[in-house]
């Protein structure tokens, strides 16, 4: 019996020390995420009391997967429909396959046709998505992650839902944030990236 419990204890501490990276790495990301929401010119906050309304799950490594990659073909160009009734070029750039929560999922992967066209962007890939928590514990209108050409290897991406995070328009009405297509539509809750911002806008 010492020997099972000590094993589990040992089993735990092990696991700790590997989370700890991960978990030290995303609390990095977030407090920059945090810090760029007030210094963004133009940005839905500029109070920096405002801040401790951005909320977030807890990490999770578990929302961390890996996805299979095809890039889409002659795709043709279309309008993507935005919260303040204008629209955004994009592209459809690669169907993203991957397994959550136990359940096969397919994300469509798009290219900004705007911003593309700037060099600090011309690899930029987005990912705009809905999933059960959406409009209860995340904020209705989706949310959205950022990818990057080279980020694809060998017909493989890693897909961080611990990086999801708002548009603008979770915060503050106006801004012309891309609707996330219907089929960008996850069938299982993702509780993992930023929750609902906490302050009523």
């Amino acid at each position: 019996m010492r020997f099972l419990i000590s094993l589990f204890l040992s089993f735990l501490t092990t696991a700790a020390i590997a989370q700890a990276p991960f978990a030290d790495q995303l609390a990095k990301h977030r407090e920059t995420y945090r810090k760029d929401l007030l210094a963004a010119s133009g940005g839905p906050l500029t109070d920096e009391a405002d801040l401790s309304y951005v909320q977030f799950y807890a990490p999770d490594s578990t929302y961390r997967v890996v996805a299979t990659a095809a890039r889409i073909p002659n795709a043709e160009p279309f309008e993507m429909p935005t919260y303040n009734g204008k629209t955004r070029a994009h592209v459809a750039y690669a169907s993203l396959t991957f397994t959550l929560k136990g359940k096969t999922q397919v994300l469509t992967l798009y290219r900004n046709l705007n911003a593309i066209k700037m060099p600090e962007y011309r690899d930029y890939l987005f990912l705009p998505f809905k999933d059960a928590t959406s409009g209860t514990e995340t904020y209705g209108g989706g949310r959205y992650m950022d990818l990057r050409v080279g980020d694809i290897r060998n017909g493989q991406v890693t897909l961080d839902f611990n990086k999801a995070y708002n548009p603008y328009c979770a915060f503050k009405e106006g801004y012309p944030c891309p609707i996330p297509p219907k089929t960008n539509t996850l069938s299982v809750p993702v509780e993992a990236g930023e929750k609902a911002y906490g302050k009523e806008h």
